[in-house]
């Protein structure tokens, strides 16, 4: 009776622990199901977001998107708060050496490329800006057509890339105006006339409803790069094209250092049905989707007359 009772209990005992080893196995972390976090260049936001509904709606994965400054993410991403990051630029040489000691090697996938675009309030007639103008106007000598420029955050993408064209460390203090994230700039500069803001693309081509009401109250200029004679404005064709002079790749940046959800993502956003969610955004995809053709050689009614 008791060896009885004895096999019992070890059979229920190897019952439970098979099914914890399912689930934990149903729990684990792959390249297309479990959970992870993504920290997302606030300038980016929308794109990434709407890659990410699309991607959860294929597959069994709940990816949580954290969108923050550039300075931020950087921040966090060296903390471990999560080790997938999409930006507009690739790991700096400090970042890079930072995973390398942890035997870590990054996996840097482009997605894309987007743009920064300067906007103004539509009381003003003048929808064209030279970019020469706007770098002046940073470095002090100030523009009677510019009151001030507007930045998404002073930590941001954004600001880092003016101040590398105008060869600038710091931000100006004089005529330099920030808030938190780019829907407040665009609301901002529809509310006052002579504001100059300077956006991510991405959240004039797919805007929240809120911005859709202050988009109707900005122009969105035509831009003319440093020598050169042409205005171009932000558009894909001008991207495609190389013509418009404030263009930015955007990356998908992995260093989980194993095959999880950052792999699967990247190899997503990167595939077809990806690079579609791009270039329907108005952006510029990495590669072209393909396009299926099917040429007809006799109508329908021709084959029935045979």
């Amino acid at each position: 009776m008791k060896n009885s009772v004895k096999i019992m209990l070890g059979f229920l005992f190897l019952g439970v622990l098979f099914n914890c080893k399912q689930s934990d196995s149903s729990d684990k972390e792959t390249i297309l199901k479990g959970s992870t976090t993504i920290l997302v260049d606030e300038t980016l936001k929308p794109i990434i977001q709407a890659q990410i509904d699309i991607f959860q709606s294929e597959y069994k994965a709940k990816i949580i998107l954290t969108s923050k400054s550039e300075n931020e993410i950087e921040k966090a991403f060296l903390a471990d708060s999560s080790r997938i990051v999409v930006l507009a630029r690739k790991l700096n040489e400090n970042e890079t050496k930072y995973f390398q000691n942890l035997k870590i090697t990054p996996k840097t996938t482009k997605i894309g490329t987007d743009a920064i675009a300067f906007i103004s309030n539509k009381a003003s007639k003048d929808t064209l800006i030279a970019l020469e103008d706007v770098i002046e106007f940073m470095r002090g000598k100030t523009k009677s057509s510019i009151k001030g420029l507007v930045f998404d955050n002073l930590n941001s993408s954004t600001v880092r890339y003016m101040n590398d064209l105008a060869g600038l460390k710091t931000v100006p203090a004089k005529g330099i105006y920030s808030f938190k994230t780019n829907e407040e700039v665009i609301k901002y500069v529809s509310e006052n006339d002579g504001m100059i803001g300077v956006v991510g693309l991405n959240w004039l081509y797919e805007p929240t409803s809120n911005v859709k009401e202050y988009l109707k109250k900005v122009n969105v200029l035509s831009v003319k790069g440093i020598s050169k004679t042409g205005y171009f404005a932000p558009t894909q064709n001008n991207l495609a094209e190389g013509t418009y002079p404030l263009a930015r790749d955007l990356y998908i940046i992995n260093c989980q250092g194993y095959s999880g959800l950052g792999m699967g993502f990247a190899s997503f956003v990167a595939g077809d049905i990806g690079q579609r969610i791009i270039l329907k955004s108005g952006l510029l995809p990495w590669r072209t989707p393909g396009r299926k053709v099917i040429i007809k050689t006799k109508s329908n009614n021709e084959n029935e007359n045979e």
